[in-house]
């Protein structure tokens, strides 16, 4: 992780990740919670960052918690649930205005008092008997059921996640990060907060600051306002990569659409941490990853069948996925043409122009990450997961390193895993 600028330190079992910077006008705090992703926790672990965010012990009333941010100068809180590999991954962020921007002395200093109110928010919640707050418990339940809900009438977002069930039937990396509406009655305070107790003693906890602050200060102030009883967490393991089927495995499914979608799976086992990354990458972008990838031009602009089509790599669980919303009467033209394009760059028929394009605007997306702490924050945490760092300025100059055969090397290893298509009930022609 020597590449990192973060400058690093454990205190009382959380791993502390500084950035001193004088770029930004506040203090940028994210705090990373990892857990293995598994279908008996994967929900409650979800629910929790949702009820976490009603009230703290400190300030127990939703108002007064958001009182709380205002008085800190508008400090902005939030988080999010996602998976990385088989990890289920809460990020919770603050932002608040750095020291110098406001009086002397103000609050016994921002950055401290920004940790204060984090890391209360997540080790001191509001209780109620010696459980979470009912009322806080029911709503945040509806209010997990609601994006659920909303995944699935978003049929982009359903097809994707229905893709992915099928190419990791058996796999943890099949569940949603949110879980399952069916596992939300069983959630009750009590077996939330038991469910709480034991992710907070046992997650990965990274904790990152970035601003105008010293390494040391820093370290104390967590010091000082972190103590929650930890046990020594398992290291993330991001799983392995979709294991090769003997043909791709073709799933059909009907539903009140108008669109069709064409999903298609590939597997493609090169990880993060892997020296063909950046290749991938390269691969991903000329796929279908721009505007000026195969896909988007030749299934989409020269053959007009698609209304969308792009593809998209995740380099944690080892797997690109193949996107498009087609008329569909369309579905076997698409899919013909798309077998061409993966073939087309398997055969190495890559122009110069797909080429630069694609490096230029890989490497322009990571010079763009200075623009933004959080960016940078999250960039430092993926290199934590994979446990290979690598700055912003060497994946580019990686990228921009690599040759055509690398492209050709990582596109052989791509296989048709799975091919889903989502139609309409009525067997129509579409939009």
């Amino acid at each position: 992780m020597s590449a990192s600028p973060f400058i690093r330190r454990e205190v009382n079992g959380i791993r502390v990740h500084v950035l001193p910077t004088e770029r930004f006008k506040t203090h940028s705090v994210s705090l990373y919670a990892g857990a293995p992703l598994l279908e008996e926790t994967v929900t409650a672990n979800a629910v929790i960052p949702f009820v976490l965010r009603r009230g703290s012990a400190d300030y127990p009333e939703t108002r007064a918690f958001r009182a709380r941010l205002d008085e800190l100068y508008g400090a902005s809180f939030g988080f999010d649930v996602y998976k990385r590999g088989n990890n289920q991954i809460i990020q919770f962020r603050l932002d608040a205005v750095a020291d110098r921007y406001v009086p002397a002395g103000a609050e016994g200093g921002m950055l401290r008092e920004a940790l204060r109110f984090l890391i209360g928010t997540v080790c001191r919640p509001a209780l109620e008997d010696g459980r979470f707050t009912a009322r806080y418990v029911e709503s945040e339940k509806t209010t997990v059921q609601k994006r659920l809900e909303a995944a699935i009438n978003d049929k982009i977002r359903y097809a994707a996640q229905r893709c992915l069930e099928e190419m990791f039937a058996g796999d943890p990396y099949r569940l949603n990060a949110l879980g399952a509406i069916g596992d939300l009655p069983a959630i009750t305070p009590e077996t939330l907060h038991n469910r709480y107790r034991q992710w907070l003693a046992d997650a990965q906890l990274d904790l990152y600051v970035a601003g105008d602050v010293t390494p040391e200060a820093v370290f104390g102030l967590v010091a000082e306002t972190f103590a929650a009883v930890r046990r020594a967490p398992a290291p993330y393991r991001l799983g392995e990569p979709p294991k090769p089927k003997p043909e791709a495995k073709r799933v059909e499914e009907a539903l009140d659409v108008s669109q069709g979608k064409l999903n298609i799976g590939l597997a493609l086992p090169v990880l993060a941490s892997d020296d063909d990354y950046p290749a991938a990458l390269v691969y991903n972008g000329i796929l279908g990853g721009f505007p000026h990838s195969k896909l988007f031009v030749n299934v989409r602009e020269k053959a007009s069948l698609a209304y969308y089509a792009s593809s998209r790599y995740d380099g944690w669980k080892g797997y690109a996925m193949i996107q498009s919303g087609i008329d569909v009467r369309n579905r076997d033209k698409a899919l013909s043409i798309i077998e061409e394009q993966l073939a087309e760059l398997a055969g190495g028929r890559i122009t110069d122009a797909e080429l630069a394009q694609t490096k230029a605007l890989i490497v322009s997306q990571l010079n763009e990450l200075s623009d933004s702490a959080f960016d940078m924050i999250a960039f430092d945490f993926n290199g934590v997961l994979t446990g290979r760092g690598r700055s912003p300025q060497q994946l580019a100059e990686a990228v921009l390193n690599v040759a055509p055969d690398d492209v050709v090397r990582v596109a052989r290893l791509a296989r048709m895993d799975t091919v889903y298509f989502l139609r309409d009930r009525q067997g129509g022609t579409g939009e």
